[in-house]
């Protein structure tokens, strides 16, 4: 049996078993890598060597960065000023759809929607809206945005990568953006005019149902810190915040005195180190303190600044040691480093003296503190945990800092100043100097299950075209579609790879598709780029299915998707797109040009 049928069945094999899901994807591709190898498809000297391409190296690297921006609070200072634009459901995901799509060109669209997630569940359920109204939208448009620019997508990168090794020099940051901004605001607009009214509509009412007893309520004194920008005005200039973050003010505490009581207190100036004594829920409380510039009392300036903290709601069972004790007893602050910040008994809150009330069988605590001291704190209280929220408190005042570092590095590189890999590293390092994202989070920002499809998928794709499979598969093509126009089977690649993305990752579809464009290409004697770039925009169109891109995966649940439902605004949008590229291709990569 000829290499090049191997490596056919390989390839095969492994669409099949990415099909049929159950076995994830990145070990169904990392299996397929070891199988290559065995049957001896792929030199025992490269098997990992996809592992140290640069496509891996620069994805790391953009999701490391893409972290340190929200953390930098450079993203959340602009979403922030959304709720403002708002006022309907076609407001709300033309806003989030443009805001997604630009952020999407600038850094991964995984991370642009992870970033946007939140603020757009927030923002429908300020509006008393189900998330499935707006989310498939957004995760559509950040999909659309990351076609822009190199590494706004991991399937631009691979195939940048791919160009260098078969025409000696790869695509630029911005190459991507003529005919990618195109089809970027062609299906933004249609799915913010028209294409909304396609999305799948949830059984019963659209509107959320109200279950204020599903929602505890905590008790949290928090510091009014330095750089906040309520120093110095009246307390009532908070009133909007605690009315979007549901958030109510019941008193402050100022030199060691209690003052109580919403009415007497609004005309309060704010100073520093003033402590706001909240209730709230804990999502409530953790956006009152994003927008105020506050922390937590327990807390130094050190640790709000740099410290992975974390909050735990955990129950207290009757067996658990801390029945009958007091924080203060317990001695969570001095000896496991944690803050009890608030119980609720009963459906209530305890605002009185929190670390000081007994701890009774049933009680439901909040509990803040450092991520690694956290989990073996609630162990060793015998306590049984909840919920777990992770703490993303901005640092705003590095905000531009983290930005401009960024952009210099990516104009730098555009330039041809330094190589992109290195000018992103050199981005990570700074980062992680000046404290912009703290070394625990540095390995947390990375989707290792994406590093491994696309280390382990390079070699492969490499095997199709050294083994001859491109060529023979491009030949098919063309004996199939025999005299007809090179625009002709141009648009035949384009929805060939379309296709594809649909049942495939799209990292994995450019690794199969890319080499195939490229020898059509080559044997027609066109510009390899015109198809390089179809190929391009077909594997980024991924909206037919939730398997094909990861950002439809991650909407599935949070919106209440089926499988079935992608494909209503999916179709018409790839038929949009289809349209509006061919041309845009044409102008901008003609056929008749020699390759860059």
């Amino acid at each position: 049996m000829s290499d090049q049928t191997l490596v056919f069945l390989l390839i095969s094999a492994t669409f099949v078993l990415f099909i049929w899901g159950k076995v994830r994807y990145d070990m169904v591709a990392f299996g397929a890598l070891i199988a290559g190898t065995l049957i001896g498809v792929i030199p025992t000297q490269e098997v990992f060597s996809g592992f140290g391409h640069p496509a891996v190296v620069i994805i790391a690297l953009v999701l490391i960065i893409s972290r340190g921006l929200v953390r930098s609070g450079s993203v959340e200072l602009i979403s922030s000023k959304l709720a403002h634009l708002i006022s309907g459901v076609k407001t709300h995901i033309a806003v989030m759809g443009t805001v997604s799509a630009m952020l999407s060109s600038i850094v991964n669209n995984v991370a642009a929607l992870a970033i946007l997630m939140p603020a757009d569940t927030a923002l429908n359920k300020k509006a008393n809206r189900k998330p499935s109204a707006t989310l498939m939208a957004l995760a559509f448009t950040s999909i659309l945005g990351g076609m822009v620019t190199m590494i706004g997508t991991a399937s631009n990168v691979v195939i940048a990568t791919y160009r260098e090794g078969v025409l000696n020099t790869p695509y630029s940051m911005f190459d991507f953006a003529p005919v990618g901004l195109i089809v970027a605001l062609s299906g933004v607009i249609f799915i913010a005019l028209f294409g909304w009214r396609l999305m799948p509509s949830p059984k019963g009412s659209n509107k959320l149902d109200a279950r204020p007893e599903d929602i505890r309520q905590y008790v949290s004194n928090v510091v009014i810190a330095e750089d906040s920008n309520f120093v110095g005005q009246y307390l009532s200039h908070l009133d909007d915040i605690c009315d979007e973050a549901n958030v109510s003010i019941l008193g402050l505490i100022r030199n060691n005195e209690r003052l109580e009581g919403e009415g007497f207190i609004r005309n309060f100036i704010i100073n520093v180190d003033d402590l706001l004594i909240l209730e709230g829920s804990v999502q409530g409380i953790d956006e009152f303190m994003k927008q105020t510039k506050t922390h937590y009392i327990s807390e130094t300036a050190s640790d709000f600044e740099f410290t992975h903290t974390s909050l735990i709601e955990a129950v207290a069972p009757p067996f658990s040691r801390s029945i009958g004790r007091t924080a203060t007893q317990l001695s969570l602050l001095k000896l496991r480093q944690i803050s009890l910040l608030g119980i609720s008994r009963s459906g209530r809150s305890i605002i009185h003296q929190v670390r000081k009330t007994k701890i009774q069988p049933g009680d439901v605590l909040l509990l803040h503190g450092n991520s690694e001291h956290l989990e073996s704190a609630v162990q060793w209280m015998e306590c049984l945990t909840l919920e777990r929220k992770d703490l993303q408190i901005p640092q705003r005042k590095k905000a531009w800092m983290a930005v401009f570092s960024f952009l210099i590095a990516i104009i730098a590189s555009s330039l041809g100043y330094i190589n992109l890999p290195i000018a992103l590293s050199l981005v990570v390092v700074f980062y992680i100097a000046a404290n912009v994202i703290p070394t625990i989070e540095v390995y947390r920002s990375i989707s290792w299950p994406v590093i491994v499809l696309l280390g382990a998928m390079i070699p492969i794709g490499q095997a199709l075209q050294s083994s001859g499979g491109a060529e023979t598969i491009s030949n098919s093509l063309l004996t199939i579609a025999s005299g007809v126009s090179p625009v002709v089977i141009l648009t035949m690649m384009l929805l060939i790879t379309m296709l594809l993305s649909a049942v495939l990752n799209n990292v994995a579809t450019v690794l199969v598709a890319a080499p195939i464009g490229f020898e059509i290409a080559k044997t027609l004697g066109v510009n390899p780029d015109t198809f390089l770039m179809a190929v391009a925009i077909g594997a980024s169109c991924a909206f037919l299915t939730p398997i094909g891109h990861q950002n439809n995966t991650l909407v599935m649940g949070p919106g209440g998707y089926r499988f079935g439902d992608y494909w209503k605004l999916g179709l018409p949008l790839e038929i949009i797109i289809t349209i509006v590229a061919i041309p845009a291709l044409l102008y901008y990569w003609p056929l008749d040009a020699l390759p860059l």
